[in-house]
């Protein structure tokens, strides 16, 4: 569970022109909501949020969330927003979480290890899909699903169905899709060889003029 505290203050006043002088203060705007709970807007320090949003948990961190000082309550960030020139945080959505309710999210693909086929045969990993949605409760959330890739050899794969979950996290993406997989070596000589046959029709046409340059000075 994830030690970050993040102090939010209610807000009223809303608008642009408002959330502009929150943001020139060092502070952004928000919603906090979740089941059973009336929508609140409040104001939050950005740097307390991107902190979380750079931890090793990301958007699927768990933290205290605590409104005017009042009552803790166990929160993720649902939303945000960034300013799409200086790339700052400008807006942030909040939900706060039961803890005996399951969620459904996305959780990233973390490969681990190096390809047999990869680092024996010079083949090349493609890693095709890079999160999963899954669902399980709170405390269940994974940082991440590791896929070991070790074994793979030339044209082997991993898909959905074959990632290892603990038991309380049921995945919900197609078992189908493939995760990763280890393409063949690219076959650079194939360039090389064409470049000689076209060098090879290329003189005879070069002799051929000159023959018939020969013909019309005999003629």
């Amino acid at each position: 569970m994830s030690q970050y505290v993040v102090e939010a203050r209610s807000r009223t006043a809303q608008g642009k022109n408002v959330n502009r002088r929150l943001r020139v203060a060092g502070r952004i705007p928000g919603v906090m909501y979740g089941p059973g709970k009336t929508p609140v807007a409040v104001s939050v320090d950005p740097h307390v949020i991107s902190d979380i949003l750079h931890s090793s948990s990301g958007h699927n961190t768990i933290f205290a969330l605590s409104i005017d000082g009042g009552e803790q309550v166990n929160a993720m960030v649902k939303d945000y927003q960034l300013d799409p020139v200086k790339g700052k945080l400008i807006h942030a959505d909040f939900f706060a979480l039961s803890m005996d309710r399951k969620l459904e999210l996305s959780v990233d693909i973390e490969i681990v290890g190096e390809a047999k086929g990869v680092k024996n045969a010079g083949g090349i990993m493609d890693v095709v899909t890079r999160s999963v949605d899954v669902e399980c409760l709170p405390a269940d959330i994974p940082e991440s699903i590791q896929v070991d890739v070790s074994q793979l050899e030339i044209d082997d794969y991993i898909r959905v169905k074959n990632l290892p979950v603990n038991p309380g996290v049921q995945i919900l993406s197609d078992p189908e899709v493939v995760i990763v997989m280890i393409l063949p070596p690219v076959k650079e000589e194939v360039a090389g060889e064409e470049a000689p046959a076209e060098e090879a029709k290329a003189e005879p046409e070069v002799i051929r003029k000159g023959k018939a340059a020969e013909e019309e000075e005999e003629d």
